[in-house]
């Protein structure tokens, strides 16, 4: 905030507005800062495997066999809110796992909290935690979690 105090002083314009604009002003620009932090945060916990892929850049070529409104929905992330799971499928190289990712993007977006795990590295994972003594305190936190994306479910023994 400090620093966007300095850099309304050296704007002249900003010397015509009131006290209570520019309060205003520096308040909107602390908030979008946050928010940035926040997604920002979000985006790297979440471990995508294509930590870029946005709905945004969706291939909608015809013969894709895509539900644009299907894609509106999701898009929306009311599938996260009701706590609903969300299954992918299709055949190698369709894009299943991009997808995911760039749901899992809009969903950090949205606020919510998302992690991308490969489902044998998870299952590796509670394996051991069951071992030593941490299962209880690993599903707890993968709990926790708002989207879990788990790719390579079909892969996994």
């Amino acid at each position: 905030m400090a620093r966007a105090l300095e850099e309304q002083w050296t704007l002249p314009a900003s010397h015509s507005l009131s006290f209570d604009e520019r309060l205003g002003l520096l308040l909107d620009r602390e908030l979008a800062w946050r928010d940035n932090q926040r997604l920002v945060r979000l985006r790297k916990k979440a471990k995508l495997k294509y930590a870029n892929a946005c709905l945004e850049d969706l291939d909608r070529r015809s013969g894709r066999a895509l539900d644009e409104r299907l894609i509106a929905t999701l898009a929306s992330g009311d599938w996260i809110r009701q706590q609903h799971n969300l299954l992918l499928t299709g055949p190698t190289g369709a894009g299943k796992t991009w997808l995911a990712c760039a749901l899992g993007n809009q969903a950090c977006r949205q606020g919510y909290s998302t992690l991308y795990l490969r489902t044998p590295r998870l299952l590796e994972q509670l394996r051991i935690a069951h071992g030593d003594g941490s299962f209880g305190r690993t599903l707890q936190q993968l709990a926790k979690v708002d989207v879990l994306v788990l790719d390579d479910w079909a892969l996994a023994p």
